[in-house]
């Protein structure tokens, strides 16, 4: 990214800096206003989706609760973005070990609000909730150093359990 702002600044400097390094730093927020703003976006994801599993038994909660679900946990998923910058954050996303947890990820996310609305199943629904957890779950624990395999291990001794 650095590299792009060198390139991009070096021709058209404008008095001081190039017009990336200004947009830059007019858009740059404070760690404590991130700590914040991932702090609201967090938590407003979690109330999204416990209000969304609140109403799956009301009248038309079925699509309520896919859609307040998914996108609560959308919201907490981006979150993270004010830590660590929403390009870090898609870099990291889309990065060699965890890129097939991410398409996991959105699959489900799209898959859920498939069966809330399109087809309004509610066992199917519910299914694709819970492995829409089970996928943010892996994908969580994936930035966590040799969590997948602590996990990987705890499975199977298990299922080995003969």
């Amino acid at each position: 990214m650095d590299k792009l702002k060198k390139a991009l600044s070096q021709d058209k400097e404008d008095e001081e800096s190039g017009i990336v390094t200004q947009f830059s730093d007019a858009t740059t927020l404070s760690w404590s206003t991130r700590i914040k703003a991932f702090a609201v976006c967090f938590v407003l994801g979690v109330g999204l989706s416990i209000l969304g599993s609140c109403l799956m038994f009301a009248p038309n909660g079925l699509v309520l609760f896919g859609v307040l679900y998914t996108l609560g946990n959308v919201l907490s998923l981006m979150s993270t973005c004010f830590l660590m910058g929403p390009l870090s954050q898609l870099k990291k996303m889309f990065a060699k070990t965890r890129i097939i947890a991410t398409i996991l990820v959105v699959i489900m996310f799209v898959l859920t609000l498939v069966c809330a609305f399109a087809l309004k199943n509610p066992a199917l629904t519910i299914v694709c909730c819970v492995l829409q957890f089970v996928a943010l779950t892996w994908y969580s624990i994936s930035y966590i150093p040799f969590a997948r395999d602590a996990v990987k291990k705890c499975f199977g001794s298990c299922l080995d359990m003969d």
